[in-house]
């Protein structure tokens, strides 16, 4: 066919067009191309994502290949704050000593994915360092400061379809002893022997993705020579639960922390501040409330929360303890309403497995009360909280099944003389109901982010626990959270008393202050002032004072302690014991047939004894610690007036030191041991005369009589312990073992070359005074030698000669 020479020239002219310009290509396949060549050096994604492949799509996708676990983890979560939690799930019967069990929280760290060239590596984050202004200079100091851990290095297995994220193996990590999520820490690796994990008994039982959060459970068997149970195996085995979740992008609006005010904190340092040092943030930890409706709760309306606080209790919990249980769960319900919420928080049964087959303890979505079946007699209410913001995530209370023993030995001992339905082994199933359900509060309190307030019992005249009226509308405390647990002060004829504490006015004071929300505050700043008038307001009654539970050397913050006299109280709790003491054989051993009740209710009640004694004790150089700010009037700490300190002393030599013959009862102690009846009381003796005589409570007592000539001294201390101890020319045995007891340690308190201690013992008055002291008494020894015709007492006050002369001419 013939083409003219013009449509040729056409044809040739499109060509060299054609030719010359570049080929167009869309943006979709420039981008499969880029990623095919990317892959390239990866596996295919049909390839370990097959047909077979059994995928849980949350979070993020999680496979399984029979025994092979992949994470396909999209890039927008890579750089993301999450929380991962370790915990144990199942675990061998004795191993910790009983305060481990399931359900125990054995680490929690911030960790994030990142991606570096091949890999994913998993960093664990810190937040005790910060800049608040991430664009400030100084931010990148603070970065290159405080570099981040990796825990572990995945190889990039894959890219996924859409190229949205990557493919990486986990089962070599989820299956290795990796330390940083390990259910045994070093102590317990040597305290079992434990050589290696054994893989061929350690697996991964299964993973599970849900929308905020992934769920791990592995089962590991580690081979030990010394195991806590079944020995003859050589091995520990344990179920562990790992959860991560992803924190929320934007952390919940901290609150600071004001140190009157008792709360669990977290804390940062900020390098961002402008002041000429970083400053320490501190924040409160509690759950993120906010009103489902702000307008009405602006007006004062009583609003529901978006999320309640959930409590479910544990699917092995007895039913005769359920409704116990939930009641001290919602009796935090009333302290909420003070603060603005309405049904704050609810307790829930589990679920069954019909309702939700996935309902798991140990799921970080679910707060639980476990009831655990253990023989430790304790519960306990941690919690997992953002180190950001202070924000808590979730919970679990602790319940181990022998801790309501110790309350009916207790609610026996401490309030059998005043109160008749405690004076039997059955004590009525309501009355140990109510104990669990403030047992119960308790704990819920500590998850509520309370510590405990021990001057909350302190708050109330000694008198007031006589009178029925004001016991049933007050309990025996300010507040829940305090260390009181019966009213061991009202006496046999008081009528209408309540013995079980319950919640309190600070309790409600507490809640407002840390969780009502404050209305035009968009920073913890903000909140700075109306938070500081609360506490203003309630400054001068004693019902809304906190006390820290470390401050040990302050009367008004003691443990078990109830009234705001130690001395008084303590009498009266005496006087019960006394009659508790004499009454207890006919109460126990004669009602079982057996004396083993008797014999750990007698242990018991040396205990609650002991306890009433230590009360005492720390009015003796003690120092009143209120917390205040320089806009407040007096000064934050107060030593205990000379005369109160003096008459603790006297009533210490009267009920301690002067042989406590009511304890010393045959009936009792001819029935539970062969011997050692006089070793108890010189035992309990001599802790006491240890505790008067600590080097802290010393030098305390010399920094008070620096400042206040008229206080009560150091020398008139062990002058009255002298006239005390040594009341009795011809000691009998229990006299003459206190009398070593006191020696003893006055050489202890000049001998000892590397006393712990808070000040410079040897270059103090210390050593001075009690050189002093052990003349005196080597004086007294000698005049009474003269006076005895008893070879045995003659002998002692040689004994305690000899002793003091060696210390003072060690030559």
């Amino acid at each position: 066919m013939k083409i003219s020479t013009k449509i040729l020239s056409i044809f040739l002219v499109l060509g060299i067009v054609a030719c010359s310009a570049p080929k167009k290509v869309s943006s979709k396949a420039t981008k499969s191309e880029a990623s095919n060549k990317t892959s390239s050096k990866f596996k295919p994604y049909s390839k370990l994502i097959t047909g077979k492949t059994k995928t849980d799509d949350g979070l993020f996708k999680v496979h399984q290949n029979e025994d092979e676990y992949l994470y396909e983890l999209p890039d927008s979560l890579l750089g993301k704050d999450m929380l991962w939690v370790t915990r144990i799930a199942q675990i061998p019967a004795n191993l910790g000593g009983g305060y481990l069990n399931a359900g125990s929280k054995t680490n929690q760290q911030l960790v994030s994915w990142e991606r570096f060239k091949d890999k994913i590596l998993l960093k664990v984050k810190s937040y005790d360092a910060v800049t608040l202004d991430s664009t400030a200079a100084i931010s990148n100091s603070v970065k290159v400061n405080n570099y981040e851990p990796i825990m572990y290095a995945f190889d990039i297995e894959a890219i996924n379809t859409d190229s949205t994220g990557v493919v990486i193996d986990v089962t070599k990590f989820l299956s290795n002893d990796i330390p940083a999520i390990s259910g045994l820490n070093s102590r317990l690796r040597k305290q079992y022997k434990v050589r290696s994990l054994d893989k061929s008994r350690s697996f991964i039982n299964r993973v599970s993705s849900y929308p905020l959060n992934v769920e791990v459970v592995q089962d590991m068997t580690y081979t030990a020579s010394d195991a806590p149970s079944n020995s003859s195996v050589g091995s520990i085995s344990l179920q562990m639960n790992q959860s991560m979740i992803l924190l929320p992008e934007k952390p919940m609006t901290p609150r600071l922390y004001d140190p009157r005010v008792g709360f669990f904190t977290v804390n940062q340092i900020d390098y961002s501040s402008p002041k000429l040092k970083a400053d320490e943030k501190t924040y409160i930890r509690r759950w993120r409330l906010e009103p489902k409706d702000p307008e009405a709760y602006a007006r004062g309306e009583l609003v529901e929360p978006v999320k309640p606080i959930v409590y479910y209790l544990d699917p092995g919990t007895p039913e005769s303890l359920k409704k116990y249980i939930k009641q001290g769960i919602e009796d935090w319900q009333k302290p909420f309403e003070t603060a603005g919420f309405k049904n704050a928080i609810i307790a829930k049964e589990a679920p069954s497995i019909e309702e939700d087959p996935e309902f798991s303890p140990e799921d970080i979505r679910y707060s639980v009360v476990r009831y655990v079946a253990s023989t430790t007699r304790n519960a306990v209410g941690p919690s997992v909280s953002d180190p950001r913001s202070g924000e808590i995530i979730e919970s679990d209370i602790i319940w181990y099944h022998n801790h309501l023993r110790s309350y009916r030995n207790r609610y026996l001992l401490e309030t059998g003389a005043a109160n008749p339905s405690a004076r039997t082994l059955d004590t009525p199933a309501e009355e140990i109901g109510e104990m669990m359900r403030q047992v119960i509060a308790h704990e819920v309190g500590h998850a509520l982010g309370f510590p405990h307030n021990m001057a909350a019992s302190y708050a109330y005249d000694v008198e007031s626990y006589r009178d029925g009226d004001f016991t049933q509308a007050n309990g025996i405390a300010a507040s829940l959270m305090d260390y009181a647990r019966y009213n061991y002060i009202a006496q046999p004829g008081d009528k209408n008393i309540r013995f079980v504490r319950q919640m309190g006015p600070y309790d409600h004071y507490a809640v407002n202050w840390g969780y009502r929300v404050i209305p035009n505050s968009n920073t913890p700043e903000d909140e700075k002032e109306v938070l500081n008038q609360w506490i203003l307001e309630k400054a001068n009654d004693p019902k809304y004072k906190f006390g820290r539970q470390s401050s040990r050397f302050d009367p008004q913050s003691q443990t078990e302690a109830i009234g705001n006299n130690p001395v008084k109280a303590s009498s009266y709790g005496v006087e019960n014991l006394k009659i508790v003491a004499k009454n207890l054989p006919q109460w126990t051993s004669n009602d079982t047939n057996n004396y083993d009740d008797l014999d750990e209710l007698y242990r018991e009640l040396l205990g609650v004894f002991s306890r009433y004694v230590g009360h005492v004790v720390t009015n003796v150089g003690g120092v009143y610690e209120n917390l205040k700010t320089p806009s407040q009037d007096g000064t934050v700490y107060e030593p205990v007036d000379s005369k109160t300190q003096e008459q603790s002393v006297q009533w210490l030599i009267k009920n301690l030191f002067e042989t406590p013959e009511w304890l010393v009862r045959p009936e009792i102690l001819k029935n539970i041991n062969e011997s050692g009846y006089t070793d108890r009381v010189r035992s309990l003796q001599s802790r006491y005369l240890s505790s008067l005589l600590s080097y802290d409570r010393l030098g305390r007592m010399i920094d008070t009589k620096a400042m206040d000539d008229s206080a009560y001294s150091v020398v008139e201390l062990m002058q009255d312990l002298n006239n005390g101890i040594f009341k009795n020319i011809q000691p009998d045995v229990y006299e003459r073992n206190l009398q070593k007891a006191y020696v003893d340690r006055l050489i202890e308190l000049m001998t000892n070359e590397k006393p712990r201690a808070s000040f410079n013992v040897t270059q103090s008055d210390v050593p001075s005074i009690v050189r002093g002291q052990l003349n005196e008494i080597k004086k007294i020894a000698r005049r009474n030698i003269a006076r005895t015709s008893n070879k045995v007492v003659s002998f002692h006050y040689e004994d305690l000669i000899a002793r003091i002369e060696r210390t003072l001419d060690p030559k």
